[in-house]
């Protein structure tokens, strides 16, 4: 909490130190600011992106418009971004979609995500759960690693798509524990958690929200959790690190990017107006409740640090299964 408090200040106060630096020329910014969300309204990334707007709207004094550019992997709108003026007027509701898993996972992306963009935000992180059904006679990650074992190349495991976060989080996970699962990718997150319920696969790493319901009722078991620590929603579930596997940890995150080139004046403000909107209580509370953790604010040089280490840790995953979607 004091590292959030520290951390929280210095961005604020450098934000503060945009403010004077810019009244002279033309304050940033005097005109409404477009968020450029890649997503179609209404899912739990739409609903962050409009929170954030809003809190930011607030702190900037000026409307933060939501405009939804959903397709192509989120690459449409990552690419109107790129293309716009460098002027902190057109941010992206980045994710590791869009500024990781896309440029490796595509031969064509019409951005170059290190030269194109500067990420300056990271704001929630999705972690996910380990799950499977209650055919399974294995209650925690140990337990089903064993039975995996046992039933050598009998077990299959859901996933939403090649080159999708869930899939490459579960081969992730078989290699940290040395099992062989058969992937079978379903159209959605409904159709796969419906074979796992049916046992027609085994195993899925999924979103918390999706999932959550089920394992409230029983239906699914909860293994783990891929995130650094125990989640809010589901406090007596271990993460893959206490269960034995120190160090690993695997989650999506959402975030805001900007042009390169945009100056750093307007990055300041935009950095300040994001940590004031996610340091609210009740919006961190909020998100909480749906499996998201929202981050702590990180100057420049830690959410570049952030973004490197998102890089080498789903890049190994994709060239050790030599994973490419054209």
């Amino acid at each position: 909490m004091q590292r959030w408090i520290s951390t929280w200040r210095a961005v604020l106060g450098a934000g503060a130190l945009a403010c004077a630096q810019l009244a002279a020329a033309g304050a940033f910014p005097d005109r409404p600011v477009k968020l450029v969300v890649p997503y179609t309204p209404g899912g739990s990334a739409d609903q962050l992106a409009r929170a954030l707007a809003d809190g930011m709207g607030r702190e900037l004094r000026q409307p933060v418009v939501v405009e939804n550019r959903p397709g192509a992997n989120t690459m449409i709108a990552a690419t109107s971004v790129a293309r716009a003026p460098a002027d902190g007027y057109t941010v992206l509701l980045a994710s590791n979609a869009s500024m990781v898993l896309n440029p490796m996972l595509y031969k064509k992306v019409g951005y170059d995500a290190r030269r194109d963009f500067k990420v300056i935000s990271v704001a929630a992180e999705i972690p996910l759960v380990v799950v499977t059904n209650t055919q399974v006679p294995a209650a925690n990650v140990r337990e089903f690693a064993g039975y995996a074992k046992a039933n050598a190349g009998k077990l299959n495991y859901a996933s939403v798509g090649l080159g999708n976060p869930l899939q490459l989080a579960t081969e992730m996970l078989k290699t940290e524990l040395g099992i062989d699962l058969t992937h079978v990718p379903y159209n959605g997150s409904a159709p796969a958690l419906a074979a796992l319920l049916a046992n027609d696969v085994q195993l899925m790493i999924d979103v918390v929200s999706t999932s959550l319901p089920h394992i409230k009722a029983g239906k699914l078991k909860a293994l783990a959790v891929t995130s650094k620590e125990r989640l809010e929603v589901l406090p007596d579930v271990p993460t893959v690190a206490e269960s034995g596997h120190p160090g690993f940890q695997a989650a999506t995150w959402f975030g805001l990017a900007v042009p390169a080139q945009t100056p750093l004046e307007a990055v300041a403000r935009l950095q300040a107006a994001a940590a004031r909107a996610t340091g609210d209580a009740p919006f961190r509370q909020t998100f909480a409740a749906l499996g998201l953790v929202i981050q702590r604010p990180r100057d420049s040089a830690e959410v570049q640090r952030y973004v490197d280490a998102d890089r080498a840790r789903w890049g190994s995953v994709i060239q050790a299964n030599h994973i490419a979607l054209d």
